[in-house]
């Protein structure tokens, strides 16, 4: 499969040690990288355009703040590589991907991906046949009902099959914007923390940048 400027391996797939760096550098590195999901009823895949760290216990943002360990947030303080699927709001999935140092319960929320495959069946399972492809994927909770995700692949090993990352650079002129992260207003001196990345101008994207305050 081609991709903007080269071919998709999907053989390919991001080593455990990509996970296991600084998490601000592993999710700036996974900018560009496909998202894929091989399910029964078929594949679909999408470039991660957007994502946000959440960096343990010192980050009043994170569900590990404090040293927080619950039966909900076990896999944050697993092996890194390994999907964090958490129900928000009674109604939506999100897809967090654990990443940075031992000993360390931090991880990366996935907020948008540009689809690359599977797009039939992506607007299938939002029940939107005409959707066009860019906003399939725009949103944490779209993206995963999208992608087919939800508890089931809670704790998924991302080195391995079913739901995995193909490492992929960004394109030609693609810029990242580091930003502050969406929807945090009760985590105090973390609110303006620059730890949303993003592709600048990607029409997938879930929300403009906001500058600092």
């Amino acid at each position: 499969m081609t991709l903007g400027d080269g071919l998709v391996d999907f053989e390919d797939r991001f080593g455990r040690r990509d996970f296991q760096r600084d998490t601000l550098v592993v999710c700036r590195s996974m900018l560009g990288s496909i998202l894929v999901h091989d399910s029964p009823a078929g594949r679909t895949a999408g470039r991660i355009v957007e994502i946000e760290a959440y960096l343990g216990p010192e980050d009043r943002a994170s569900h590990t703040y404090g040293g927080r360990k619950t039966e909900r947030n076990r896999a944050m303080h697993g092996e890194k590589g390994h999907a964090y699927v958490y129900f928000i709001y009674g109604m939506h999935w999100c897809c967090n991907i654990v990443c940075g140092p031992a000993g360390k319960p931090q991880a990366g929320l996935v907020r948008a991906l540009e689809p690359v495959a599977g797009l039939d069946l992506m607007r299938e399972r939002i029940h939107s046949p005409h959707a066009k492809a860019e906003s399939l994927c725009r949103g944490p909770g779209k993206l995963c009902k999208a992608m087919g995700i939800t508890g089931a692949l809670y704790g998924a090993d991302l080195t391995a099959e079913t739901l995995y990352l193909i490492p992929q650079a960004q394109r030609r002129g693609e810029r990242i914007l580091a930003t502050p992260r969406i929807g945090i207003a009760y985590a105090g001196d973390f609110v303006d923390k620059p730890w949303r990345f993003l592709i600048e101008g990607n029409p997938s994207v879930s929300r403009p940048p906001r500058p600092p305050r």
